[in-house]
């Protein structure tokens, strides 16, 4: 198959399943990049545009749903904002970059497998000191490894029974949007586009406009999902060990 379709179909997979869950997809692209051996540096500032506007989608129609909880939103949001402005100002470079990146795909690789939380029957009360320490954290890794954050926020969401699935889905939509917004306005380099990476991201934005659609919708896609993780779990160790 063609190099430049292959690529083009990758991204949309990659987009249409992050955005069923609320999320961007930025470690995802950042994955299949890295997998086709794409200079990943050009292009950072393009794909944190391009997970605000998947996340986006995925957080109109998780809200339009009535997933939406503010309460599970605002106290993350407060302390990682300015912290994915702080950490774009530091990114990581090199061995370091490649290894956190790739630790940070593991997340959704184990959720994927079947491995996710498990939804507790009772909720919890929202700790408020520890969900601001939490936004803090989550948002200055974010920024330096050019991410939204949102594979860290929606398992903690899950496993604390602050939220079900589908109301971290719309957190984490929410999160994703104003930590990668952040993050742009922290980055040093100038958005690069040309034809080739427009085909690329349009491919990737459609994605997200069906996953997002489909995904509010209690859409399943097994096996696509497991296609998914062969592609993220082979980035993840290319770039660990082989970077």
């Amino acid at each position: 198959m063609d190099y430049t379709l292959l690529l083009t179909l990758s991204l949309f997979v990659i987009g249409f399943l992050y955005a069923s869950v609320g999320h961007g997809g930025a470690s995802g692209y950042l994955a299949v990049l890295s997998i086709f051996s794409v200079p990943i540096a050009s292009y950072k500032p393009l794909i944190l545009v391009l997970n605000i506007l998947v996340a986006g989608m995925g957080f109109i129609q998780f809200s339009r749903a009535g997933f939406l909880k503010w309460k599970l939103c605002w106290p993350f949001l407060i302390t990682s904002i300015p912290m994915a402005f702080l950490g774009s100002k530091m990114p990581l470079h090199g061995q370091l970059y490649n290894l956190l990146l790739g630790l940070a795909l593991m997340i959704p690789v184990i959720r994927l497998l079947g491995f996710s939380p498990v939804e507790k029957m009772a909720r919890k009360e929202l700790t408020l000191p520890l969900a601001l320490l939490l936004g803090m954290i989550i948002g200055f890794l974010s920024g330096m490894l050019n991410i939204g954050g949102g594979i860290f926020l929606s398992p903690i969401l899950i496993l604390l029974a602050w939220g079900n699935a589908k109301e971290a889905a719309a957190a984490s939509a929410i999160f994703i949007v104003l930590n990668s917004a952040s993050g742009l306005l922290g980055h040093p380099g100038d958005i690069s586009i040309n034809a080739e990476s427009l085909t690329w991201f349009s491919a990737a934005l459609c994605g997200g406009l069906a996953g997002a659609y489909w995904g509010s919708q209690r859409f399943q896609l097994v096996t696509v999902r497991y296609v998914l993780t062969a592609v993220l779990a082979v980035a993840s160790v290319k770039l660990i060990f082989f970077m």
